[in-house]
Formats: structure tokens, sequence, C-alpha cells
């Protein structure tokens, strides 16, 4: 009678590995009475690694910044695996990484016990069984809202996501707004017209700073920036015109003047003071920042050639629709412009790539102003000011 050979057989076995993945990989060639060995970590210079040159999976300078930021922040947690004779076989963005920090060392498992057709094997299963998970939209928006909550001491973005994939993402998580006005739009109600800051008072907001002072002056920008510089830069600088007549319409509620630059300048003086601000702005802000800079039409002119002087380059010409027409005479003036130069040569950043994560923007912002629904703002906001779209 003829035995069950299945039975009488011992189990094919299998090697463990530690990587991005764990994967279990038949050793045909392995002897049966092999066990799984145990795998050591070592520490060794980033530079005596050798990148495979027949590695197909393709590492842009992009991505290698961004895995350097992520290192940077995170620590270096996955140790790169290199075969017998220090050639990488999985890992090849965290060396280049590595490299670009000045790492001394970083963590290296070496993978002495796998043949070359192994390693090769390995290799591809490395990157090829992460691509075949998915995410969980809900879940993966739940986590960077909770991220982006917290006043972390780093970006969200270490986490490899852009900016526009995590708004995106979480914006999924809330209700569509409806035509009705969007609860974020909402401005808190004042107690009262008593002032409660003054001049030189610094306001700590969690990691938000905010000094009641004069944009003219450099030491007002060194108290505030503490030798930090800006990424990005959003002003509503006065228009040189005057309130009365412009703001506010004909009713009860009067507004002040402007303590400067509303309506007294000449041309040049003016462009003098945009110049001065503009100054300001770029020495405290970072190479390649773009600065957002309100203006009015009567005096696009000004602010273009203060921009001119300042920044290298004009990049776009926004229009906020306020969706009414305020106060005008010929036409009522229902828009404002908003400039957008950049600061330096380095490259700019750009959360919008053309639609690229689903995300469309134009240089046109739809976005009511005070009088698109005055009785709802009159209680809450009385300083003649708009609420600039943000």
């Amino acid at each position: 009678m003829k035995s069950d050979r299945r039975a009488d057989m011992a189990p094919e076995p299998f090697c463990m590995m530690s990587g991005t993945n764990t994967q279990a990989l038949n050793c045909g060639t392995r002897e049966a009475s092999d066990a799984p060995r145990k795998l050591t970590l070592e520490h060794v210079p980033p530079h005596d690694l050798k990148l495979d040159p027949n590695n197909p999976r393709i590492h842009s300078r992009k991505q290698t910044r961004q895995i350097a930021r992520s290192i940077e922040r995170l620590g270096f947690n996955v140790p790169v695996q290199v075969d017998s004779e220090g050639k990488v076989v999985a890992g090849h963005g965290r060396v280049l990484a590595a490299r670009e920090l000045g790492m001394p060392l970083i963590p290296v498992i070496r993978l002495e016990h796998l043949t070359p057709v192994q390693l090769r094997a390995f290799a591809i299963a490395d990157n090829k069984l992460t691509e075949n998970a998915e995410w969980n939209p809900l879940l993966l928006g739940e986590q960077l809202k909770a991220l982006s909550e917290v006043g972390l001491d780093f970006s969200v973005e270490v986490t490899g996501f852009e900016i526009s994939e995590i708004d995106m993402l979480i914006e999924g998580l809330e209700p569509a707004v409806g035509s009705g006005a969007d609860p974020a739009d909402e401005v808190p109600g004042r107690e009262g017209a008593v002032p409660v800051t003054k001049f030189g008072d610094l306001w700590l907001l969690g990691p938000h700073r905010v000094l009641c002072g004069n944009a003219l002056e450099e030491n007002d920008l060194s108290v505030l920036m503490q030798s930090q510089k800006a990424a990005a830069v959003f002003v509503d600088p006065p228009f040189n015109v005057k309130i009365d007549g412009h703001v506010g319409g004909l009713g009860k509620i009067k507004h002040r003047e402007f303590e400067m630059a509303s309506g007294e300048m000449s041309a040049a003086e003016f462009t003098s003071f945009l110049t001065r601000a503009c100054r300001l702005l770029a020495a405290n802000s970072v190479d390649g920042s773009l600065h957002y800079l309100c203006m009015d039409w009567r005096h696009l002119g000004e602010l273009k050639h203060a921009g001119d002087t300042v920044f290298q380059e004009l990049k776009a010409l926004c229009v906020w629709n306020k969706g009414t027409g305020g106060m005008g005479s010929l036409y009522r003036s229902q828009h404002e412009l908003v400039f957008v130069f950049k600061n330096g040569k380095a490259t700019h950043r750009n959360n919008i790539q053309l639609g690229q994560f689903g995300r469309y923007r134009t240089n046109v912002w739809d976005y009511p102003g005070l009088n698109s629904d005055v009785r709802r703002w009159r209680s809450h906001f009385s300083t003649g000011h708009d609420i600039q779209p943000g």
C-alpha cells in the first residue's frame, strides 16, 4: 500500500526578512535543515555603501528631499538592506537622503543568507508590495487632521504628503458647504469698543506672535520675527485712500482714518512708503517666498513700482471678488487686487500644481466681503477694514 507522499514530505523552508515589508520567500536552494537566521543590525557610513546601478526604482531629487526632511524630524527608523559586499538591495532613497544630511552612520542589515536571485526578487518585492496597499481616505484624513491640530514643531509634510493633498483629504471629512456662509469665515464678536492693546504689545498665541507696532520700523520686525524668516507673506497695507467716502457708505457707522497712507500722500511719497515696507518684508522672509500684497485699483501703479524695485518677479495678479459693490463714483468697487511677488531666486513653493491633486484654483477669488451681508457683519467687525481671503 502506497504511503501518502505529502505526509512524508518536510515543509519547504522559508526565509523571514526584515525591510519596509516583512515577506516570506521560498528559499528553494537552501537546505531543509537550515533554520531562519536572526538578522543583525549594524551601523555604517552611508558613503561606504554602493548604490545598485541596475536599481529600477527611480528616486527624484524632490523625493530625496522629502525623505531627508522626514529623517531629520522623525529619525532614521528603517534600516537599509545590503548584500554581503555592501551593495544596497533596498533603501536607495534613504541612503541618498542620509548622504544629503551628512549623517555619519546609518542602520544597516546585511542579507548575506540570500542568493543573488533572491536578492533581486526581494529588491522588487520590497517596493512593489507597498504599492499594492490602498489608503482609506477618511481614516487618513482624520489622522492628518489630528496631526495638524496638535501644534507640531515640524511640518505635517514629513509624512510624504504635500500640503495640497493634505488639504484635500481634510476637506473631504467635512460635508460640502452650500450657498450659505462657510462657518470658518465667521468673525468672533467684540466685547466692547474699549481698546485691548497698545503700541508695543506683543501677543503670544501658541506658536503664533502678533505685534502691535509699525511695519516700517526694522526693530519692530525684529521683535516680531526673533531672527526667524517667514515662508510666505500676506499683507494688506493702507491704500492711501480716505476712509470717508470710500468705506462704510452713507449709513450711521463711520470709520476713523488710518494713521498713515489715508489719502494724504503724493504718488511719490506713497511709492516710497510701500518700497520701505516691501524691503523689510523681503529681509524677513526666506529666499523663494511668495508675497501677497493687497491694493486698491487707484494705486496699483505705486505698488507695482515698489514691488518691481524690491522683489525678483511678479508671479501673478489676483482679483478678490467680494460679491457686492462698495462705494464708488462711475462704478461701484466690487473687487480688490492682490499682487503676488516672488522674493529672491530660489524655487517658490507651489501648493496648487495645476490641479495635480484635485485642487483647482484661479486668479479670481470669490469670497464675500463685509458688504455682502451687512447686517451679519456689523455686530462683529466695525474697524472699516475688510477681512482678507486666507
